[in-house]
């Protein structure tokens, strides 16, 4: 089939490699930011509204990272966990763990999360990892003006984003 393909000239669309940021100021990423929408994921399924992701940077430069949301029983449903860069300290590649921190030295517990598109002023972000499995729309205010959210969705299509596995978060 793949020789008919290309041999009629129609060629499987190949999705480029994904790239972050150029660089991200950490101390001014701190703070917290609320989720637009997202890849829906198990880790996440108990949250029905006002999710969130808190983040203090930490005397040794790590990242603590406190995400937390509603249950539809109306309580806060908290996880606990730690952020790395990878690379220079303006990196917009890190590494996030919810596991025990004795697990550290487990690569497994780590996983990716990529800036992959920032607000000059810090106001709105898109997070991913390099297959795009995993995606999330953050704002510091708890919604984002629809004309934004518009355009980030028009930039993940162009990214290879499927737009369809998106689902806006309530606030």
């Amino acid at each position: 089939m793949t020789l008919l393909m290309l041999a009629i000239g129609i060629v499987p669309a190949q999705t480029a490699p994904l790239q972050t940021v150029p660089s991200v100021d950490v101390p001014r990423y701190m703070g917290t930011w609320h989720e637009i929408a997202k890849y829906p994921n198990r880790f996440q399924k108990k949250c029905v509204n006002s999710t969130q992701a808190t983040y203090s940077l930490q005397a040794d430069g790590r990242v603590q990272v406190l995400n937390r949301c509603k249950t539809d029983q109306g309580e806060w449903s908290e996880a606990l966990g730690a952020a790395r860069q990878i690379g220079g300290p303006t990196s917009a590649q890190l590494k996030v763990r919810f596991a025990p921190a004795w697990l550290s030295f487990v690569p497994m517990v780590w996983g990716d999360y990529w800036i992959i598109d920032l607000d000059p002023d810090y106001q709105w972000v898109v997070v991913s990892e390099p297959r795009r499995e995993y995606l999330w729309i953050l704002s510091r205010p708890p919604q984002m003006p629809v004309s934004t959210y518009q355009a980030l969705l028009a930039k993940l299509d162009k990214l290879g984003f499927d737009l369809k596995k998106i689902e806006p978060s309530k606030p």
